[in-house]
C-alpha cells in the first residue's frame, strides 16, 4: 500500500528495495522557502541496521501490510519471548531485538499487541501502564517535601524507577511503559 511520507509514524513498517524497515521516528520539516521534507529514521528488520532517509513530504512510500493481533505473554527463554494468540491459541516466539528494552516490563499473562508480517513478529505494543511492587529504596528523610527530587527504587522485575520520597519498600506503584517513569501509587 502506497502512502505519502508525511503520514508515516513510529512503529509503521515500510518496504524499500525488497527489504522491510520499521520506522523509529518520523519528523516533517516545513521551511519558509523550499520543499517540505520528512526525515524518517528506520531500522532494517533483517539485520538491525539503522537507516536515515529524507523524503519530500508528498513523495509516495510503500507501506508493508502488517496485521495487529492481541497476544498474551507466556514466558522468556533462550529462544526469546513467547506469546500466545488470544484468538486461535497459537504460540509465537519473538526475538530479543524486536522486544528490546520493553522486555523488562513484560509480566506473565500481560496482553500486548504484536504486529506480524508473513507470520513473524516485527513490532510490539505494551499496555501503557504496568503495576509493580517496590522491592528496595532509600528511607524517607525527615523534612523532605513532596515536591523535592525523586529517589531511585528497585522494582519486583529488577528495573530501576525514580519515585517520590514518600514511596517505601513494599508499596505497589504504576509505571509508564513508554519511558519507565513513575505515574502514581497503585489503587489495589
Amino acid at each position: 500500500m502506497r502512502v505519502i511520507a508525511s503520514s508515516l509514524r513510529k512503529g509503521n513498517v515500510v518496504e524499500k528495495d525488497g527489504q522491510l524497515f520499521i520506522v523509529l521516528s518520523a519528523e516533517s520539516f516545513f521551511p519558509g522557502k523550499g520543499t517540505p521534507t520528512t526525515q524518517v529514521d528506520m531500522r532494517r528488520m533483517s539485520d538491525g541496521v539503522k537507516v536515515s532517509e529524507r523524503y519530500k513530504t508528498t513523495e509516495q512510500v510503500e507501506r508493508a501490510h502488517v496485521e495487529d493481533h492481541d497476544f498474551s505473554f507466556l514466558y522468556q527463554d533462550g529462544d526469546g519471548y513467547h506469546f500466545m494468540n488470544q484468538d486461535n491459541y497459537e504460540q509465537l516466539a519473538v526475538s530479543e531485538d524486536v522486544v528490546g528494552d520493553k522486555g523488562q516490563w513484560l509480566q506473565e499473562g500481560m496482553v500486548c499487541i504484536l504486529s506480524t508480517f508473513d507470520g513473524n513478529a516485527v513490532a510490539i505494543q505494551l499496555p501503557q501502564r504496568v503495576t509493580l511492587e517496590v522491592m528496595e529504596t532509600e528511607p524517607v528523610t525527615k523534612g523532605q517535601t513532596a515536591s523535592s527530587s525523586y529517589k531511585p527504587a528497585k522494582m519486583s522485575n529488577g528495573a530501576r524507577v525514580m519515585v517520590p520520597p514518600h514511596i517505601t519498600a513494599g508499596t505497589r506503584i504504576v509505571v509508564l511503559t513508554e519511558d519507565g517513569s513513575y505515574a502514581e501509587r497503585a489503587k489495589d
